[in-house]
């Protein structure tokens, strides 16, 4: 097959519609279940890079939940906690703790459970059966893995009726050096972005502070690598193995960090004992849990806990999280990594990261105002890498 015929392109008017090999050659994959769509291919095709390349990086096992050309998250195999198993809802999945790839893929559905509501998900190793258990009772659009066990195929083949899209990819395909695309009818080209992020880019350390610990490298590369197939602009804090708060797409630096860094809190407020412990009525659904959880943690649309409201959501009436109590929670946390895909401009990014525990940080470096940035974190001892290396993607 050198083709794929779909039903429509990024929207509906928008036909016909393809992918296919320039070349002549053999599409790399075989689609054994459903019919993905444009946005899903691609999606599909940056998330497998991500984890292809983590896995590279780091020789674990690795996942990641896609939406709209970025990740939510991407995470390495790294054993969840008791209270963050809690806080992914996979406490109650037997044999969690004897798949490497299952742990990875909870680690990444489980960061930012709102966005990756109807994700593509792609997996580093061939999905097995514990694996496919969790992607089974998500509302997912999809999935790209090297293989599948028969018993994953089994589940995955069960969702949607049978019409769930399941890709597989040959995992030795190497694209040509050369890609192109076309905007408003004029063909643009550039070469691969190929670049291999790995220990040795975090060796130029700016900051008095120039301990690094083997958990910190880890994270920057998974931070790394995640912003490398991100739409820019965009930060990414990073913390245990996975990425925990992705800021994509933003015109300004300051808006991203931010961003991300709310994400990195709701994620680390998930795991307080007090959301843990939130009262949900039996009957209420995994999504509707999702969206209450974060209403409950950031005070967003509706007072879940105002009288009226929490009826509908809980067994009986919560204790509101207070400012203080969230504030106090979140002040204990210290060890997040941050990267970013291009210079930080003002220290004002370093401000906004310390709110959220960061204590390492990568960069590109190379702004006019470096020295500000860097005087920024020797305030607050954190480690900062220069890469010299930007990672915009669009």
């Amino acid at each position: 097959m050198n083709e794929f015929q779909l039903k429509y392109g990024c929207n509906p008017n928008q036909k016909p519609s393809r992918i296919y090999m320039d070349n002549g050659e053999e599409l790399p994959i075989e689609v054994l279940s459903g019919r993905p769509g444009y946005i899903n291919f691609l999606d599909a095709f940056n998330s497998w890079q991500l984890v292809r390349e983590l896995k590279e990086a780091t020789g674990l096992p690795s996942a990641t939940s896609f939406k709209h050309v970025s990740p939510t998250s991407g995470a390495v195999a790294v054993p969840l906690s008791a209270e963050l198993k809690r806080a992914c809802f996979v406490d109650d999945i037997e044999g969690l703790d004897d798949s490497p790839l299952a742990c990875a893929y909870a680690r990444a559905r489980g960061t930012d459970r709102m966005s990756s509501f109807g994700d593509w998900i792609a997996l580093s190793d061939v999905c097995d059966a514990v694996t496919a258990s969790l992607i089974k009772r998500e509302v997912s659009d999809g999935i790209i893995a090297p293989g599948y066990t028969p018993e994953a195929l089994e589940l995955l083949r069960s969702k949607r009726k049978g019409s769930y899209n399941i890709v597989k990819i040959d995992p030795s395909y190497r694209p040509a050096p050369i890609e192109r695309k076309q905007v408003f009818g004029i063909t643009f080209e550039q070469g691969r972005n190929d670049f291999r992020i790995n220990e040795a880019l975090l060796s130029e350390i700016v900051t008095k502070n120039k301990t690094l610990p083997t958990d910190a490298v880890r994270d920057l590369i998974v931070s790394l690598i995640t912003l490398k197939y991100t739409q820019s602009n965009s930060v990414c804090y990073a913390r245990d193995g996975q990425a925990i708060g992705v800021g994509a797409g933003q015109q300004s630096r300051i808006h991203c960090t931010r961003l991300a860094g709310g994400k990195a809190d709701t994620w680390h407020l998930r795991q307080y004992e007090k959301v843990l412990s939130l009262p949900f009525r039996s009957d209420l659904g995994r999504a509707d849990r999702d969206n209450v959880i974060d209403g409950y943690i950031n005070r967003n649309e509706e007072d879940v806990c105002a009288d009226g409201v929490w009826q509908r959501y809980f067994e009986r009436r919560p204790e509101p999280l207070t400012e203080r109590e969230a504030a106090d929670y979140l002040s204990s946390i210290r060890g997040v990594s941050l990267g970013s895909d291009a210079f930080f401009p003002f220290s004002d990014n370093i401000e906004r990261a310390r709110r959220s525990g960061v204590s390492y940080i990568a960069e590109p470096g190379g702004s006019i105002r470096d020295d500000a940035v860097i005087a920024c974190c020797d305030r607050y001892d954190m480690v900062m890498a220069f890469t010299g290396m930007r990672l915009f993607h669009h």
